[in-house]
């Protein structure tokens, strides 16, 4: 059996540096950009979404018009304990968080999550959390 095998390289090996000449061991006047072609040019800067000249997918695609458009950004809308505390209101639905301007107006959905505390007896009936439930219960509410 060899020692050789088992002896521990302490030579480390630099990576060739492309297009820095023929005495750098890796590419010459081309330096793997190939032969011809755009791409091959000094200055080509061709952008990420550019497909060759066919319609682009931006384009390709229907827009969407009118007011509503919007609307399907909105995702659903994060209610706190917090923001419950604060409210005034014993029962808690999306048209009360929509009245007394906790939430926007454009929401069409909510859910109350466990961040905060709550001391108030309250009816939720949006869609709560395990964590937010716990607390309800705790302080006397209920949800539904």
């Amino acid at each position: 059996m060899s020692l050789l095998n088992n002896l521990t390289s302490i030579v480390s090996k630099s990576s060739k540096r492309i297009g820095r000449g023929y005495g750098s061991g890796k590419g010459g006047h081309t330096s793997s950009r190939g032969m011809k072609g755009q791409r091959s040019r000094v200055g080509s800067k061709i952008p990420l979404w550019f497909e060759g000249g066919q319609l682009p997918l931006t384009k390709r695609l229907p827009m969407l018009r009118g007011k509503g458009r919007f609307n399907v950004l909105v995702p659903t809308a994060e209610v706190t304990l917090t923001d419950i505390e604060k409210m005034e209101s014993k029962v808690i639905s999306l048209e009360t968080l929509k009245l007394e301007k906790v939430i926007n107006a454009r929401f069409r959905k909510a859910k109350l999550v466990s961040t905060g505390k709550l001391t108030r007896k309250v009816t939720v009936e949006i869609p709560v959390s395990a964590g937010s439930k716990k607390a309800i219960e705790s302080a006397g509410g209920s949800t539904k």
